[in-house]
């Protein structure tokens, strides 16, 4: 599974799991547990014998997948060119870039700063060193199970979430023009239901989209008590 890094047109190519890898494994039990009317809380829980590690790594990618393809449709509108550096977060927050190689961070606009995060996870996932490929499937998890992973796979969904919360904030009436806002509420949902099951994301991190969160995570927890 290599990738999707921006094509020609600028936009972000989903990121393939390898036909009978460990990854699509889990990725297949996941479709089959939604495919088959499970619940989403049935859908993220840890399968019987899976490593917790890997279980997070094939979800980092499949939620990428989702915010690269909402991100797609966004991807090409003038709309975006307007923002200027520090312009189109959620309110009360500006998030800054920071590649890794310094200290430093950096003002940018939502949509680059997106464009961005797109881009870093892209080639976080493609560097073998980082996201082995797990058709040896021991070596794989051992790489998974390590605290630089763990650290890299925090800072990954902690990114992702900050993508949804531009979205919100700036696009959301855009996509619901377009008839997708119900597509991106189910990944959303999903994705929080999943960064809540494994504790993911910082409250700090959380506190700006709280209203938007709140509900999803009291169903989270209804649902996980039977409600």
């Amino acid at each position: 599974m290599r990738s999707s890094l921006p094509s020609s047109s600028g936009t972000f190519q989903p990121l393939r799991h390898r036909s009978g890898s460990m990854r699509d494994r889990l990725h297949g039990y996941t479709k089959r547990t939604l495919g088959a009317g499970g619940s989403i809380n049935e859908a993220v829980a840890l399968p019987t014998g899976e490593s917790c590690a890997g279980w997070v790594a094939v979800h980092a990618i499949d939620f990428y997948n989702d915010v690269s393809t909402l991100w797609a449709v966004m991807a090409t509108d003038p709309y975006l060119k307007s923002f200027r550096p520090g312009e189109g977060f959620p309110s009360g927050v500006e998030y800054r870039w920071s590649d890794g190689s310094s200290k430093e961070t950096v003002s940018v606009s939502a949509p680059v700063y997106i464009e961005k995060v797109l881009h870093w996870i892209a080639e976080q996932i493609n560097d073998e060193t980082k996201f082995p490929d797990d058709e040896d499937e021991s070596e794989a998890l051992r790489v998974f199970q390590t605290p630089q992973f763990a650290a890299l796979c925090g800072q990954i969904f902690r990114r992702l979430f900050r993508a949804y919360g531009i979205i919100y904030s700036s696009f959301f009436g855009t996509l619901e023009a377009l008839g997708m806002a119900p597509h991106l509420n189910t990944c959303f949902k999903h994705f929080m239901f999943f960064c809540t099951e494994f504790g993911l994301l910082p409250e700090r991190e959380i506190e700006p989209l709280e209203v938007l969160v709140k509900p999803i995570r009291k169903q989270y927890y209804s649902a996980k008590q039977g409600k």
